[in-house]
């Protein structure tokens, strides 16, 4: 890590797969220690494009809001910014010549990734790929939308994922964050470099990849074009880039026995190592090695999550189910799914079918009618179903991440959006027979800032100094098996 200016405020460029926000924090002496502020500046939606060729990210939109978020930054703290940082959703990437975007980038959830699947596996073994990669086998996997770039992926020189692209556009630096470039399928999880082999083996030529940084690396200043747009020459800093990494950073917990929910668009459950977990068993478990901070492994498994519950909202949306002008939907319907009686049905919240866009909630029906199931009724049962599916998936990861790496869990912390669903919450309490705590929401925000408070030296070299900044700036919630949340 790299320290520069050790005092100041510092900005974080937070893009989820549905939203985007650009988030001002300080690292601020409390009694007990430091404690962070922080301030939203903007928020914004991401919404994909569909056109003839497939789902694409409108990636010069996020670009432009970047850049009227930075410039809110700055007029909200004039000249007390010492730098910022970008994280995302993993895996979507650009590919470039002579440093020019080449297309479109796709959305992980465009259906061409499958053909990329089967290009891939007739060269290295699915067996082969786990032990060389550590990787959880999803079809969108970035080694398996490369295999479908054909002659594009022979034009380029550089791919850059997307956060190291739009670090790219503001800077001029070609560089890949770690943890992010550890969701491609391309990196040594032991060694934490490329594996060119492998990509050899894949088809992928090695010129693509860039040089790899550990969070908290300076990449450099904005160009003076940016400068000028945003309002002054900003510091750039590579953070924990993929948006999970972040999150798990900001567990307010140190203690090597919690287990973990990053929960948004989707459900992160795992365990925070100090190595991969390459065994059969994991590969067949499908759970992932993916990397963390400082050196660290996210040992974890990918749960269709909050995705669920957003898209069945805007189906009932356009049906007219719901009102559309009414914010307080979602609150509403987990009222009345939180008083639905008796057994309602669960299903397989993995299954691929729920992976597209469209309509989950006849999804969800066809799920149980293709197995002569009982399947649930109306909006408010369909939402406790949800919920119930989810509390199971993620009690059963936490079972199974466990038993992989030989293990005791003694209590979950979910963080993000999925943090504040009570409903959910409670059941991940029941379902797994542990204690859950609950926050902090803005966890991917929160570690982006502070991993660039310590690369500035406003906190302590180890991650135990982060993760106490959090516990004194969070206040969270407690819920007991079978009982109702307390605060902690």
């Amino acid at each position: 890590m790299t320290g520069h200016r050790a005092h100041g405020a510092v900005a974080a460029v937070d893009l989820g797969a549905t939203s985007g926000r650009v988030i001002v924090g300080r690292v601020e002496a409390g009694r007990d220690g430091g404690v962070l502020r922080t301030q939203h500046v903007a928020r914004f939606a991401n919404d994909p494009v569909r056109t003839r060729d497939g789902l694409h990210w409108n990636l010069l939109e996020l670009y432009r809001q970047t850049l009227a978020g930075l410039t809110a930054a700055e007029r909200s703290a004039p000249g007390e910014i010492a730098s910022l940082g970008i994280d995302s959703w993993a895996v979507d990437y650009g590919l470039f010549r002579n440093g020019r975007l080449l297309g479109v980038p796709y959305h992980y959830r465009d259906s061409r990734t499958e053909a990329g699947v089967a290009t891939v596996h007739a060269r290295v073994t699915a067996e082969e790929l786990y032990a060389r990669n550590g990787l959880q086998h999803l079809a969108f996997n970035t080694v398996f939308q490369l295999a479908t770039e054909g002659e594009l992926l022979a034009l380029a020189d550089r791919m850059l994922l997307v956060p190291d692209l739009l670090n790219f556009w503001l800077t001029g630096t070609e560089a890949a964050e770690r943890t992010n470039a550890s969701t491609t399928g391309l990196l040594d999880p032991h060694t934490l470099e490329w594996d060119l082999h492998l990509a050899d083996r894949a088809g992928i030529p090695r010129r693509i990849f860039a040089p790899l940084v550990d969070a908290g690396t300076r990449l450099g200043q904005l160009t003076p074009d940016v400068a000028k747009m945003v309002g002054r020459p900003l510091d750039v800093l590579a953070v924990a880039s993929h948006d999970t990494a972040s999150a798990v950073a900001a567990i307010p917990s140190a203690h090597p026995d919690v287990a973990y929910i990053s929960c948004g668009t989707w459900g992160l459950v795992g365990l925070e190592l100090e190595a991969p977990v390459l065994s059969e068993a994991a590969r067949t478990a499908n759970f992932t090695n993916e990397g963390g901070v400082l050196g660290t492994t996210r040992f974890l498994h990918n749960v269709m999550g909050m995705w669920l519950l957003s898209e069945s909202l805007r189906v009932w949306e356009r049906r007219g189910d719901i009102s559309a002008s009414d914010t307080n939907a979602l609150h509403v319907l987990l009222g009345e799914a939180a008083r639905v009686p008796g057994h309602v049905p669960v299903f397989d919240v993995n299954d691929p079918m729920f992976l597209p866009p469209g309509d989950i909630p006849g999804r969800i029906l066809r799920w149980f009618a293709d197995r002569g199931e009982r399947a649930p009724e109306g909006p408010a049962e369909i939402v406790r179903s949800i919920i119930e599916s989810l509390a199971v998936a993620f009690a059963e990861a936490v079972a199974t991440g466990a038993a992989l790496a030989d293990r005791d869990v003694s209590a979950i912390h979910i963080i993000g959006g999925g943090s504040q669903n009570t409903l959910l919450c409670q059941r991940i309490a029941d379902r797994s027979g542990l204690p859950v705590f609950a926050g902090p929401v803005e966890a991917t925000a929160m570690g982006n800032l502070l991993l660039q408070a310590q690369a500035l030296g406003q906190l302590g070299p180890e991650l135990a100094d982060l993760r106490a900044v959090v516990a004194r700036s969070t206040p969270l919630l407690k819920y007991h098996p079978h009982s109702t949340p307390a605060q902690r």
